[in-house]
Formats: C-alpha cells, sequence, structure tokens
C-alpha cells in the first residue's frame, strides 16, 4: 500500500506528465479537499505558481437528494479553457451527472491539448492502492487486451452469479485504453485501467450486479454482493429490474426513465488494474479491478464513434468474470488467462 501523497505524485508527474510553465487547475469539493491539496503539492513542485483551484461548496449548495444539482460555472469553463492540464477530485452527488460533470467533460473534450484526470469519489483508500500500483503492468495488458478485443466481432461473458450474454461490436467504433497515461486527445478517470468500447449490441442476456454500481449508486449503496440487481437484456436494453433492496430498486428504474437511451447498454469494458485485490464499494476503482463492467446509458460517442447518446451512465460492476471473446478464451472466472 502506498500513500496519498505518492498517489498525488503517480498523478501529476507520471500520469498528466505536467511540465514545468504548464497550467493547471483542480476542481475539488470539501470531502476531497485534502486530495486536492497532495495534487496541489506536487503541481506546484514542477509548475509554481501556475494553478487555479476550486471548490464547488463556493459555487452553491449540493443536496445529497438531487432535487437541486449544482450547475457548472461559467469561471471554472474558463479556467479549464487556458490550462494545460486539470483534476477533477470530488464526491458524485446526485443529479450532478448531468448538471456539472457532463458540461465540464464536454469543455475538456472542446480544449484538446488539455490533459485531464477525472476522479470523481476519489479517496484515501484510492490514493494508497489504486493510484499507488505499477502502471507499467497496466498498460502492458491493456495493450494485449485491445489488440485482441478490438478485432473481436462477439465477445460473451458469464459469471457464477448468473450473468450470461454476447456483446456485439461495430468494427467502426473504436476500443479506447485507459491505462494511466493521459494523453492529449483524452482524458482519462484515475485510478487507472481499463479497455472500452460501446456496445452495438446485446440481443438477449441477464446481468447480474454482484460488485458495484456507478454514479450516486457507489456512494450510497456500496458493494452488492448480498443484494445483487438483476437485469434482463432484450434488442441491448434493460427490460426487467431485480433486486432486495426495494430503495435500490426503485432509484434504478427512476434512473432509466431520464431520456429515451438511458435504459440502453452502452458502454463494454474489461478492467485492467491487476494491482487491486479486492473490490472496495467505490466505482472510480472498482471498475478498473479486473473483470467486465458494462454501462447502461452513455456510451461515450465522443470516444468511441458510437451513434446515440443518452444523459444517463450508470456503470455496473461484476464479479469473477469469465470473457470469451471470437472462442479465446481471456479470463477465467477472475483471472487472465492470457500472457502479456
Amino acid at each position: 500500500m502506498g500513500s496519498i501523497q505518492y498517489g498525488a505524485m503517480q498523478a501529476v508527474k507520471n500520469c498528466v506528465r505536467l511540465k514545468k510553465g504548464e497550467k493547471a487547475v483542480i476542481i475539488t469539493d470539501l470531502n476531497a479537499r485534502f486530495i486536492a491539496d497532495a495534487l496541489a503539492a506536487e503541481v506546484e513542485k514542477i509548475s509554481p505558481g501556475n494553478l487555479k483551484m476550486f471548490v464547488m461548496e463556493d459555487f452553491g449548495e449540493r443536496p445529497e437528494d438531487g432535487s437541486n444539482p449544482l450547475p457548472f460555472p461559467a469561471e471554472i469553463g474558463e479556467a479549464l479553457r487556458k490550462a494545460d492540464v486539470s483534476f477533477y477530485a470530488a464526491a458524485g452527488k446526485k443529479g450532478e451527472l448531468k448538471s456539472f460533470r457532463i458540461p465540464m467533460l464536454d469543455i475538456v473534450e472542446e480544449n484538446k491539448p488539455l490533459r485531464h484526470g477525472h476522479m470523481p469519489g476519489i479517496d484515501q483508500l484510492l490514493m494508497e492502492t489504486g493510484m499507488s500500483v505499477d502502471y507499467a503492468q497496466v498498460q502492458r495488458l491493456s495493450a494485449r487486451l485491445v489488440e485482441i478485443c478490438s478485432r473481436a466481432k462477439a465477445i460473451t461473458v458469464t459469471t457464477p452469479a448468473g450473468t450470461r450474454f454476447t456483446a456485439f461490436f461495430n468494427p467502426s467504433w473504436k476500443w479506447k485504453v485507459s491505462d494511466g497515461l493521459i494523453r492529449p486527445e483524452d482524458w482519462s478517470n484515475l485510478p487507472d485501467g481499463e479497455i472500452f468500447t460501446c456496445v452495438s449490441s446485446i440481443p438477449e442476456g441477464v446481468i447480474v450486479v454482484d460488485g458495484v454500481l456507478g454514479d450516486f449508486f457507489s456512494h450510497k449503496y456500496g458493494l452488492l454482493e448480498k443484494n445483487p440487481l438483476t437485469m434482463t437484456i432484450k434488442n441491448s436494453r434493460v427490460v426487467e429490474v431485480k433486486c432486495s433492496r426495494a430503495d435500490l430498486l426503485e432509484e434504478f428504474r427512476q434512473n432509466m426513465k431520464q431520456d429515451e437511451n438511458a435504459d440502453r447498454i452502452g458502454e463494454f469494458a474489461i478492467g485492467t488494474n491487476v494491482g487491486l485485490d479486492r473490490l472496495v464499494g467505490n466505482l472510480l476503482q472498482d471498475e478498473k479491478f479486473p473483470g467486465i463492467h458494462v454501462a447502461i446509458g452513455h456510451g461515450y460517442p465522443e470516444k468511441t464513434g458510437s451513434d446515440w447518446k443518452s444523459d444517463a451512465h450508470v456503470d455496473a460492476v461484476l464479479k469473477n468474470t469469465t470473457i470469451v471473446a471470437d472462442g479465446l478464451e481471456i479470463m477465467k472466472d477472475g483471472v487472465f488467462s492470457i500472457a502479456y
């Protein structure tokens, strides 16, 4: 296990690769301010006097129930447009994906030279674990997997909990690598370690989420091993949901009503952070755990080239996956079968 400061050093020096004289922006909240301060200390070592930090609570209230989600301030947008590197390190609140984070990421996408480390829900444990791994190993595995998966027409996923589906892929849509090296054309989540694309179709199947859900669900409900959420899929859409927790079930159903594609399977990803040894109940890191996660909603068309979008994006992490790409087994019961 590493330390907060080591994780911050890795984020600034090895992931966004800040250089002397470059301008940096850190967006944080009161919950994660101590992590933002560690990042700021590393920024000042390399490019002193070139940092702007913004605390979200300075711009308004952030109610837990999502009744009045914080809008993205123009002042922060202007700073991002002038920055060379940036970090978002804050808790994810209900409603803020649409009101704050998507508008922020739209500006990140517009400012292509910007190297952005995205850390929603970051905490001390993630800094000491996922941000302190050997990213050279993550990069080797990610490169090997994208070589295999980018040629695959179909990938079948099964788990002991009952997941069973086959995802088909559009050869013109891109597989993206998020391996800890943040390139000017691509922002990335930190901690890192995944390859992903957007599903073209899943004709039918069952997805049993026994790991963790994304967005605000992660913080609110944590690990789902004792209360798994089961989705029935037909024509790439969730047509039925079951869960023993009535509150989780109702919130998940409501989330799928945001727009016409909020119930559609979008992102398909394989976690490649082999430095992790367990799920911790925080989506930001758990989606990088070796195995499969899919997302209901937005499939990152700006990255993958997919031809639809949604305001919803809820990741679903599965445990102990077996993955077969065009007949080649690449993972068995949560352990990679391929050399890298």
